[in-house]
């Protein structure tokens, strides 16, 4: 994402589809940090270790901690999966500094993939990967289901629309495909007519 020259991209889309919590969080962390604008998308799939039944008992847990004299005043207990991943980033980052809070500011996190994002190529992080960073049969779950468990009421929504959006993909690629091969038989017929004229053209630059 960022090379050691701090030259990047003006804004990396992450899909973080099978990505583990922790390890995805950190390595974010650091990027926004050095100054990296990141979104990342598909929140929902992101990669817990351990069941469901664990994870579910242990953020059970974490929801009865409260303020004893103002609880409004904090912990404030997310339930969507794209804030738990927010919450889980603020952690690693000094966010009560000017720098931290400049570095927060520049992330932002979606369940699904929003519209301008569709169109956008998004990336992989190898480091936070599901099936390179988790034993083989070692047990996980994924963020959506344990929100939709502990009060998160949009799950079934997100799952709905992801399959409208994946459907529409589909018949652009087909349609790209398609044009690809005409544009390639043009080429040739194009090639086969030119004949020996190519020769001439071929210096000509544009």
């Amino acid at each position: 994402m960022v090379s050691g020259s701090g030259i990047c991209a003006k804004e990396v889309v992450v899909d973080a589809r099978h990505h583990m919590l922790g390890r995805l969080s950190s390595i974010l962390a650091k990027e926004l940090l050095n100054g990296q604008r990141v979104t990342v998308v598909r929140c929902e799939e992101i990669c817990l270790s351990g069941g469901l039944v664990r994870q579910k008992m242990k953020y059970l847990r974490f929801l009865r901690k409260r303020m004893n004299t103002k609880p409004s005043h904090g912990p404030i207990h997310f339930r969507a999966p794209s804030k738990i991943l927010w919450r889980t980033i603020r952690g690693m980052i000094p966010h009560k500094t000017k720098r931290g809070a400049a570095a927060l500011a520049r992330l932002k996190v979606y369940e699904g993939v929003p519209t301008p994002y569709n169109r956008k190529k998004r990336m992989v992080i190898p480091d936070a990967l599901k099936v390179l960073r988790l034993t083989a049969g070692h047990k996980y779950c994924l963020l959506g289901r344990l929100s939709s468990e502990v009060g998160w009421n949009h799950y079934e929504t997100i799952k709905d629309l992801e399959k409208k959006r994946k459907e529409k993909a589909a018949v652009v690629y087909e349609r790209k495909k398609q044009l690809n091969k005409l544009r390639a038989k043009a080429e040739k017929a194009a090639q086969e007519k030119l004949g020996s004229q190519l020769e001439i053209l071929a210096p000509v630059t544009y």
